[in-house]
């Protein structure tokens, strides 16, 4: 196997490989309600509108995020038409830049077979392998976070010339451009805390004249502003709502019902950073040595990871994702340090692994007793031969990896158990599968998806199904209900139904005037429906939602 990472082609093959495979599980699962099918209904939208500048959701404002990620899906769509993969293509995309940038910056930085480890820790990583494919925002801005790292690292090396780091550098700012333009100011923000942090611990006050302030920051405006410019003329309302609601008030207040205790993310490293979370305290521990040269690149590194962990810890709004920009950092530190770890150590690492997929093999037939209702319970069943498959590599990759450490292969140890990890998450990502179909509605589409006309009103009564509107390739008129709807509604009140008295007023016009119309209500509203001796025929039900057309039956 050493002969093996010696060979370039080898090495490529394994690249091509990581590439072809990370691209074609896109397409394995149904978009899962609420992110991912809110998302690619946006990009939808932006690709059908041609409005580019004006992001909206269900047809209405939505102004919670920049347009980074709604603008590549709408590529994407622009390319390949609308669907699963096209939606997460931009996600799959930003999951392998992310892994081979960081090769790369390891290699270059650190030599030896740093850059190939990290590589491999980062693609096989619990938390980025499922982020890769999971259509949200957060890989997209962990993804620029980790370019602007990445940038930064190179730009700095005491051996980088003049030009050389001139041009890292201003790769680094459009790596920020692209962060703010993907998430908002923590594009931003967080490097900029980083960097203070590590100009007064590291002693390296020198860095801020190196980092090309003006030029930087030019390209950084030229490419972050105009839409904010653009949007901010077209919706007045914008700003106000975008960085004081969506930024100050999401950080200070709990207004938007996220809220963890300030160990929040420390507990959830621990399954997310899996199979490498053995080697990562001893990781973080040699970096803390003082590297010899003016730039102290690990130093850079710690401070990357402990202030964007302090800065959302402290945040009044936690979700899972927020995390995924330290996990670059991490990797290049273990991939530094799995070239020198411990027999002991690396042991461990595929002795965890295997453990892993023992325990997890043994639980999963009784997967089934987590279910509440029959539906439930036919799903969780079928959801375990693929959590079987997922919990069998990683036990078998563990295996591998153990018995190839016994050899002296630690390259070999590596990739088993880097490929237990993609494989345990991919499993378990596609064993997900049937609950996801049955939250995303599909099958209640199905029974009037061939009807469906632009002329067809669709109505969305008591709650809004974020995947089904995409699945639909329609909008819906949302009734008695806003949640994240509202602040477009209180811009365009006419797209929404505030009561259910003017619902029905509205149905029954409809009805009468011969109007294709179709309701998904709230399986809880719709006995008040059917008190009303409203015209209209059930066409298809679950145990939340009651799909009805307008036509009595």
């Amino acid at each position: 196997m050493s002969d093996f990472f010696r060979s370039k082609a080898a090495l490529y093959l394994l690249a091509a490989c990581f590439i072809l495979l990370s691209l074609l599980v896109l397409d394995i699962r149904t978009l899962i309600p609420p992110d991912e099918g809110r998302y690619a209904e946006m990009a939808r939208e932006m690709f059908v509108t041609g409005d580019w500048v004006t992001t909206r959701l269900n047809g209405i404002k939505y102004f919670e995020k920049p347009p980074l990620h709604t603008w590549m899906s709408a590529l994407s769509f622009t390319l390949f038409g609308p669907g699963e993969w096209q939606a997460r293509l931009w996600n799959g995309v930003c999951g392998i830049f992310g892994v081979l940038m960081v090769g790369y910056t390891g290699q270059r930085i650190f030599g030896g077979r740093s850059g190939l480890y990290a590589a491999m820790v980062l693609a096989s990583m619990t938390f980025w392998a499922a982020a890769s494919q999971f259509n949200s925002l957060d890989l997209g801005v962990a993804a620029t976070m980790s370019l602007a790292l990445c940038a930064l690292l190179i730009a700095q090396q005491d051996d980088v010339d003049t030009a050389q780091r001139h041009r890292w550098m201003l790769l680094c700012w459009a790596g920020m451009a692209l962060s703010l333009l993907a998430k908002g100011l923590i594009g931003i923000v967080l490097p900029g805390g980083v960097l203070f942090i590590y100009a007064l611990t590291s002693g390296d006050r020198g860095i801020w004249r190196r980092l090309h302030p003006f030029s930087g920051l030019a390209l950084f405006l030229l490419m972050s502003l105009p839409w904010f410019l653009l949007v901010a003329q077209r919706n007045p309302e914008q700003p106000q709502f975008f960085f004081i609601h969506e930024h100050w008030d999401r950080f200070f207040l709990k207004t938007h019902h996220r809220e963890g205790p300030w160990y929040y993310f420390l507990v959830l490293l621990l399954p997310a950073t899996l199979p490498w979370i053995v080697a990562l305290p001893a990781s973080l521990a040699l970096a803390r040595k003082r590297m010899e040269g003016r730039f102290q690149t690990t130093r850079l590194l710690l401070a990357w990871i402990g202030f964007i962990l302090f800065f959302f810890s402290i945040s009044k709004s936690k979700l899972p994702g927020y995390m995924l920009p330290v996990f670059p950092a991490l990797a290049l530190l273990a991939g530094v340090y799995l070239e020198r770890a411990s027999r002991a150590t690396a042991l461990s690492l595929a002795a965890l692994l295997a453990v892993v997929g023992a325990i997890g093999l043994a639980f999963t037939p009784y997967t089934g007793k987590l279910a509440q209702t029959p539906t439930n319970l036919a799903i969780y069943v079928s959801m375990q031969p693929m959590l079987s498959l997922a919990f069998l590599a990683a036990l078998l990759a563990g295996v591998a990896a153990w018995f190839a450490e016994r050899r002296g292969l630690r390259g070999t140890m590596v990739l088993a158990a880097a490929l237990g990890g993609w494989l345990l998450t991919q499993f378990t990502m596609a064993a997900y599968e049937p609950y996801g179909r049955f939250r995303a509605g599909t099958d209640l589409v199905q029974a009037i998806r061939g009807e469906l006309t632009e002329a067809a009103t669709i109505y969305s009564v008591g709650t809004y199904q974020q995947s089904m509107t995409f699945y639909m390739g329609h909008t819906v008129i949302p009734v008695q209900y806003t949640d994240e709807l509202e602040f477009g509604l209180q811009q365009e009140p006419q797209r929404g139904i505030a009561t259910l008295e003017q619902f029905y007023a509205r149905w029954r016009q409809d009805a009468a005037g011969g109007k294709p119309q179709y309701a998904i209500v709230n399986a809880g509203l719709f006995g008040r429906l059917q008190q009303q001796g409203l015209p209209m025929s059930i066409r298809a039900r679950t145990d939340d939602l009651v799909l009805v057309s307008g036509t009595a039956p």
